[in-house]
């Protein structure tokens, strides 16, 4: 049994124009063929996630909600590892594509370099 706080609150998210303007101003980026991730850091007090998925780039709601449901999970089980930052995350057209697996280990990917370079210097 996993122990601690696994959550996922409306806290962690971010849901206003403005958060998602903020972290699009000045980012930190993390890009490879499934998603680009923007992040930047904050005084919030722990990470929050934003999810920018176009229909234009994924055309079908079921495709759409299987990745949204993939990169909630995994910033879920991740986010104790994280500082207190703001990450959006873009999917590219290839994610469609990939299985479930693969997108895991790739977003694990972005969790980890985020955390490492929007550390304070």
């Amino acid at each position: 049994m996993i122990k601690g706080n696994y959550g996922f609150p409306p806290q962690l998210r971010l849901k206003k124009a403005a958060e998602f303007k903020k972290v699009f101003s000045n980012p930190v980026k993390s890009t490879d063929r499934y998603f680009t991730l923007l992040a930047i850091r904050t005084t919030f007090g722990s990470p929050r996630i934003g999810l920018a998925i176009a229909k234009k780039i994924i055309k079908t709601a079921v495709h759409r909600n299987l990745i949204k449901r993939t990169v909630r999970e995994s910033f879920r089980l991740q986010r104790h590892e994280m500082k207190s930052i703001d990450i959006v995350v873009m999917v590219r057209k290839e994610a469609i594509n990939a299985t479930t697996e693969v997108l895991r280990t790739s977003l694990d990917l972005h969790w980890h370099r985020l955390a490492s370079k929007c550390e304070p210097r």
